[in-house]
This record gives C-alpha cells, sequence and structure tokens, in this order.
C-alpha cells in the first residue's frame, strides 16, 4: 500500500528536508527509507535529497510503500461495529467476550481478524495498526490505524497523553467523595502473574480520575466516569479496588460479585486532534445493554 502525505513549510527557519521530516515526527528509519525509492521523496513535485535546504512555502511530499506483514492473520467475516474511518484510521465499538488481537489462545475470533476480512472484502491492502487496546471482556472503542504514517502519529499522541479516553465503570458502594483522582502506581502482583496492584516501591506511575454519575441504592452499584493519564493494565480495575470499590463482575479482582457475567468497564468516549486533517475528533459509544440494566 502507498501512503502519501504532503507538508507545506510556514516558517523561514534553515532547516534541511531531513531536518524538517525529523521535527515533524517522521523517524530516521522511515527517513532512510524514502531514501531507497523511487520519487518517494519530493520538493515542489521534484526529486530530492535529505540535505537539500527548503524556503518558506515550500511543499514536501513523501510516499511510503508499506508491505503487508499480516498474512498470518485470518481473515474472518464478523459483524464490525464501525464508528469512524477514513483514509488513515478506523474506531471500532467492540462488544464483550472478543479480543483485540490474535493469540495462542485467541486465534481468530479477534477485531484484527474482522478487520483483515473487512478490507480484504473491499479489495484493500491495509497493513492495520493497533493503537487503543482493551481487554476480552472490556467493551467499547478500539483505534487502528491504517498505514505506518498515522500509526507513527497516533502512537506518539499516545505517549504524550494527547489521545483522551474516557471509561465507565460499575463499581460496588458509593464512593466518598463522589469526584476525586487516584494516584498511586501500578505493578505487578507477583513475577510473571496477570494480577497487578498498587504498588508504592516497584509501580510505575498510574493516575485516574474519576467521578460519580448515578447511584443504584437497590443494588449497591455506582455508575461512575473515568478518565486516564496513564494506560497502565487494569488501571482502572486496581484504582476502584484500591479505594475499597471494585468493579462489578470482575473475576480478577472482585472474585465473589456475580452480578455480570464480565467486569463492568466500557470505553465511551476517544477525543484527539486527527494527525493529519488536524481536526478535533470526538466518537462516543453507548453503555453496553448489560451495564444499563444494573444501574
Amino acid at each position: 500500500m502507498l501512503k502519501t502525505v504532503h507538508f507545506q513549510v510556514i516558517d523561514d527557519k534553515k532547516l534541511t528536508v531531513g531536518q524538517f521530516l525529523q521535527k515533524h515526527g517522521i523517524s530516521n528509519k522511515a527517513i532512510s527509507a524514502l531514501k531507497k525509492q523511487d520519487q518517494a521523496l519530493l520538493l515542489n513535485n521534484e526529486p530530492c535529497f535529505t540535505n537539500r535546504y527548503i524556503q518558506k512555502d515550500d511543499v514536501i511530499t513523501i510516499s511510503l510503500n508499506e508491505e503487508n506483514h499480516q498474512e498470518n492473520i485470518v481473515p474472518v467475516k464478523m459483524n464490525l461495529n464501525i464508528v469512524y474511518e477514513d483514509d488513515d484510521l478506523i474506531i471500532l465499538d467492540k462488544g464483550k467476550d472478543c479480543t483485540v488481537h490474535p493469540s495462542v489462545k485467541y486465534f481468530t475470533c479477534t477485531l484484527a481478524n474482522g478487520l483483515a476480512y473487512y478490507f480484504q472484502s473491499k479489495n484493500q491492502d491495509i497493513c492495520i495498526h493497533c493503537i487503543t487496546r482493551l481487554d476480552k471482556d472490556t467493551t467499547g472503542l478500539v483505534l487502528f490505524a491504517k498505514n505506518k504514517f498515522s500509526a507513527h502519529y497516533l502512537s506518539q499522541m499516545i505517549a504524550k497523553k494527547e489521545i483522551q479516553k474516557t471509561y465507565l465503570a460499575l463499581v460496588q458502594g458509593k464512593p466518598n467523595p463522589e469526584k476525586g483522582t487516584v494516584n498511586a502506581p501500578i505493578g505487578r502482583k507477583e513475577k510473571g502473574n496477570i494480577l497487578r496492584a498498587v504498588d508504592f516501591i516497584n509501580g510505575k506511575p498510574a493516575v485516574t480520575h474519576y467521578q460519580l454519575l448515578k447511584y443504584n441504592s437497590t443494588n449497591d452499584i455506582s455508575l461512575v466516569k473515568c478518565l486516564l493519564e496513564t494506560g497502565r493494565t487494569h488501571q482502572i480495575r486496581v484504582h476502584m479496588l484500591y479505594i475499597n470499590h471494585p468493579l462489578i463482575g470482575d473475576n480478577l479482582y472482585n472474585k465473589n460479585n456475580q452480578q455480570l457475567n464480565r467486569q463492568a468497564l466500557h470505553c465511551c468516549q476517544l477525543n484527539f486532534i486527527h494527525p493529519f486533517t488536524k481536526q478535533l475528533l470526538t466518537v462516543y459509544s453507548d453503555i453496553p445493554k448489560d451495564m444499563q440494566e444494573l444501574i
């Protein structure tokens, strides 16, 4: 697949083409690949070298072939819930009991398999890159890049905390205070164990902001909105347990609760600036039926 990106020089800073591309987030590896492909690097529609100096209003065009190395992802016809798609990215609304990417245990029934079939059916040779991930039984929005350029930019945005993810969770009891921040580092509970726990000695920084939206006194369940500053494994599940309000149905951190057959967690919103259009993109997903029925 060939992806082409245009950059316009808007200032008079004395930079080479290579320095300009690095400044705009193009990696040295990608720049080296551009040098090896014919017509892959143009300055004002003419081939150029990376040491060429640029001027204001110049237009740099880069085009890079991306080989699809996902032959091992078996295309599987699935009912994908696509909530947004353009030439550079696609956002799916994931249901419960579904993994994002193939593994030894789940080889075919994943979102990646469904996307492979979807693009194959449209005769598109798309190499997908997973940008955000959700646990198997966490529902909601998952972001994929459709080429290495958008993957590069979106991954940088994740690292810079420029992609905001909002979650809805059902928890036991009623949080007090109703709005707050959990700032507690998270690490593995034991070496090689899937379980995580708050660990102030060896854990990595983790920050979760929460707000009570609704309380059901009959079931003693609260609907809580959570915004993440960090993206640690099981972060919301661990942090809500830490403040004594574990998630409903969480078989890892709240084993005795049987009010739901999965952890009651849903990614309901993604907010970020589109890496190419530079427009604010906000995507929503309604709370799933099984969570709605409990609250």
